[in-house]
């Protein structure tokens, strides 16, 4: 694990952008299923224009060695822009929108 930090990371979900043909979301798929830690992935098509497709990939596993999985993904081509969630620790705790 090289988060620097020593979290026991579960899940991450990231905004990421890739050119419409290259790289195909299987080898996205298949370089974040080769990132350490990783257990189950999905991809989500958020956006599409002329140029660019938008994803949003949640990532699942134990001990996700965050700087392997980003620069597997960009070595596929893609483009992470954010990291939008992040759940570590003994279990995963899911979001729960507060009432207001």
């Amino acid at each position: 694990m090289s988060d620097g930090i020593g979290l026991n990371i579960r899940r991450v979900v990231l905004d990421v952008d890739k050119a419409l043909k290259v790289p195909t979301l299987l080898e996205i798929g298949a370089a974040i299923h080769n990132s350490p830690g990783v257990r189950a992935f999905n991809i989500t098509v958020t956006e599409v224009d002329q140029e660019t497709m938008g994803t949003s990939i949640t990532i699942e596993g134990e001990q996700i060695d965050y700087d392997a999985l980003v620069r597997a993904i960009e070595s596929s081509g893609a483009v992470v822009h954010s990291l939008d969630e992040l759940v570590a620790g003994d279990r995963i705790i899911d979001y729960v929108p507060r009432a207001r």
